[in-house]
């Protein structure tokens, strides 16, 4: 069976590159050239076609991955279904499954198994995991059981991989030479690379062999999501030649991969504060021929453990103003243990307003539904306001939480309503386009 961007060089146009064209407003003949182009890709798997369908990329809403997944210290398959079941009832547009902990193809079936979203992981996770238990050196992880179990993975179904090809021997030097680093290396398979390389005195084999990795995935016309296994982990080192390196290297395989007919998306980091993400997003759209861009984040500021779903948040929306296609959220717990359901559903509502945000800045034609809002509220039009809020039932429990003595206004303002006492100098039952001011002389 042919890939999607395979189809899309024919110049056919798949069901699901329609079904991305429906939602989001879009011609199918432009998601297809875009498609064909690889400035799209859309997320999907052979062995599992009836999952829902995400465009990822150029001039499409910009969309939000939920990461759940086990840890040696905790690893409980119902928890990680529920919080998969959150993720999608959340309207998060991915998920990744990155268990460590347990028996991974179990919990990663039965995450499948239950959860509609296009679902990615990390090959390298499970890889690593089973060599140390095997040989109790995941340094001794084989090579041919690497590729091994990235067709398993992909044979269940899941629709993009984060693959870590661009840490090479060359990458690898910069670190060396650099001779520091504030935050360390942070990107589990990435260190777990770097010290199989460091042990065996080898090449990356997903690198040596990238062209092996591209065949796998066009066999389930998965995306290749090329990982960022030396993103900086403090904005110290945000854009140091180490980082650098592997970015250069992973948009010159993105280039590599679409040539082969495979979809390809490029992975970046991490932390970077707030000046340098328009530069970063820049580099990657650059060097990469325009692929997709999948950001961790970004964190613009190391200090908010606690609350770093609200430090990313306001990375996230720069991003997504930026350029950016896919944004993974980060929680509340970060930094600071595993993720639970409600960690999960705060998450991904961060995430999506600050995509949100980001996509008003970056798309001034569809604020349609931010003016309806500011309407309603003018108007004092609560069960319409509710109707268009990205959260309605967390604002109407606030608001009954505090009912106020006039329900035309909120307990903030009371009897002193801006709102209220300002719409008398307007007719309030015309459209805004014709609203007149009622002030003597006053030709607006």
């Amino acid at each position: 069976m042919k890939t999607q961007i395979e189809l899309a060089r024919e110049g056919v146009i798949s069901a699901q590159m329609q079904k991305v064209a429906e939602d989001e407003g879009f011609t199918g003949e432009v998601i297809r050239q875009r498609v064909a182009d690889g400035h799209i890709v859309i997320p999907v798997c052979h062995s599992r076609p009836q999952q829902k369908v995400a465009g990822i990329g150029k001039g499409l809403r910009t969309k939000v991955n939920a990461s759940i997944g086990t840890s040696s210290d905790i690893f409980n398959i119902e928890l990680e279904v529920e919080k998969a079941r959150m993720a999608e009832a959340e309207q998060a547009d991915t998920l990744m499954e990155l268990s460590t902990g347990g028996n991974l193809d179990e919990i990663r079936r039965a995450v499948l198994a239950n959860c509609n979203l296009p679902i990615g992981n990390v090959p390298l996770y499970q890889a690593f995991a089973e060599a140390a238990k095997e040989f109790r050196n995941p340094n001794k992880l084989e090579v041919e059981y690497l590729f091994e179990l990235i067709e398993r993975q992909l044979a269940d179904g899941i629709s993009f991989m984060a693959i870590h090809c661009g840490i090479n021997r060359f990458s690898i030097e910069r670190l060396r030479k650099q001779g520091y680093r504030y935050g360390g290396l942070v990107s589990k398979g990435g260190t777990f690379m770097v010290s199989w390389m460091e042990y065996n005195d080898c090449e990356n084999p997903l690198y040596e062999q990238f062209d092996r990795v591209c065949n796998l995935m066009k066999k389930y016309d998965a995306v290749l999501s090329l990982g960022n296994g030396i993103r900086a982990g403090a904005i110290h080192d945000s854009h140091d030649r180490a980082q650098m390196a592997e970015m250069v290297i992973n948009c010159e395989l993105a280039e590599l991969g679409r040539d082969m007919g495979c979809q390809m998306m490029v992975e970046g980091p991490g932390h970077v504060p707030l000046d340098e993400i328009e530069g970063n997003i820049m580099l990657e759209k650059r060097m990469s021929g325009g692929a997709p861009y999948y950001v961790l984040g970004p964190l613009p500021a190391d200090s908010g453990a606690g609350y770093d779903h609200i430090t990313s948040a306001i990375g996230a929306a720069s991003s997504a103003r930026y350029g950016a296609d896919l944004i993974c959220y980060i929680t509340p717990a970060e930094h600071l243990a595993l993720p639970n359901v409600e960690d999960v559903r705060e998450g991904v509502r961060a995430t999506r307003l600050a995509a949100r945000i980001g996509d008003i800045a970056k798309y001034p034609d569809r604020r349609d539904v931010e003016k309806r809002v500011a309407l309603a509220r003018r108007d004092t039009d609560w069960k319409e306001q509710f109707s268009l809020l990205m959260f309605p039932e967390k604002a109407e429990e606030i608001r009954k939480s505090r009912t106020p003595e006039n329900t035309n206004t909120c307990t903030m303002c009371g009897d002193f309503c801006a709102m209220e006492r300002g719409m008398s100098l307007f007719e309030k039952d015309i459209s805004p386009e014709k609203t007149r001011c009622k002030k003597e002389g006053c030709s607006k």
